[in-house]
């Protein structure tokens, strides 16, 4: 891409986005800009007709490649909102999508934000971006993050320090419960698991199979492998009275339910998201026995 002006590299950026399959091809080709210059979207509207030189003409050529490539837009910015913060990712993590604001609204429904001592667990945690999230309107709050991905790990830990919840939030690598001392109890255990069938990931957009993590997207014939281990451990791990929620695929509401409800959980509901698919999966331990362990 040579040297041009703002708005005709723009649009000559937004066709090819559109020929290689991308519906939001004029918006990404703004976002695309406005990262390779370090500028906010506003500066675009009055500086359609300002020459790029060569340099930053070549900086916005890279990223267009990229991006018509079908790499996902915040693997090439570093960087994705969730919960109205920023979060950085990386191919090591999952994208930070907005039907997961499901789930932190459905736990925040159902505990008292202001409440002292709230533990929250993450399982595989990616971002940090559940837990972070919830920490966020908890002030009182504190919690773990666990992901079997070391490099997974350490981008939450540079998200929870960047957000300033450093000294509320740590991160353990290893699968599931198994980096966490056996006493350890939570009032709040929270997970956006593998849950896409095998037969499923073929048919996924190039953005999810060809750059995302698979480890972190498939989960077996039926989707619920992942369901399986986390729910045989769920209930030795909450607290009395204490909330899980994880997030699920649409069609998986009636069978993690019966998982779910199989594995003691009470109260078990399928919350469903702003466009009524079924979102995420809800149950409680009991409210008494066990004691409030660590």
């Amino acid at each position: 891409m040579t040297a041009g002006s703002v708005g005709a590299l723009l649009q000559a950026a937004a066709a090819r986005l559109s020929d290689a399959g991308i519906d939001t091809a004029r918006l990404d080709a703004r976002v695309l800009m406005t990262h390779a210059l370090g500028v906010d979207a506003g500066w675009l509207i009055g500086h359609r007709d300002d020459v790029l030189e060569d340099a930053g003409a070549a900086a916005f050529e890279a990223l267009v490649a990229r991006r018509q490539a079908r790499e996902p837009l915040a693997y090439i910015t570093g960087e994705r909102e969730f919960w109205s913060l920023a979060f950085k990712v990386s191919p090591a993590t999952l994208i930070p999508r907005p039907d997961t604001e499901t789930l932190v609204d459905a736990v925040l429904a159902r505990v008292d934000p202001q409440a002292d001592g709230l533990r929250v667990l993450d399982l595989g945690t990616g971002s940090g971006c559940l837990l972070l999230a919830i920490l966020s309107e908890c002030p009182g709050a504190e919690g773990i993050g666990v992901d079997v991905s070391e490099a997974a790990m350490e981008v939450a830990a540079e998200n929870a320090r960047r957000l300033g919840f450093d000294g509320r939030a740590t991160f353990r690598c290893g699968s599931w419960f198994e980096p966490l001392p056996a006493d350890m109890r939570f009032d709040v255990i929270v997970a956006n698991p593998p849950y896409i069938t095998t037969d499923e990931m073929a048919g996924l957009q190039p953005e999810i199979a060809d750059f995302e993590p698979w480890s972190a997207l498939e989960a077996g014939a039926d989707g619920l492998d992942a369901y399986r281990e986390i729910l045989s451990g769920v209930t030795a791990r909450l607290r009395p009275g204490g909330l899980f929620a994880g997030e699920i695929g649409e069609t998986q509401g009636p069978a993690a339910a019966a998982l779910a409800q199989a594995e003691g959980l009470l109260d078990v509901a399928v919350v469903d998201d702003m466009a009524g698919r079924a979102r995420c999966i809800l149950g409680r331990a009991e409210a008494s026995g066990g004691g409030a362990g660590k």
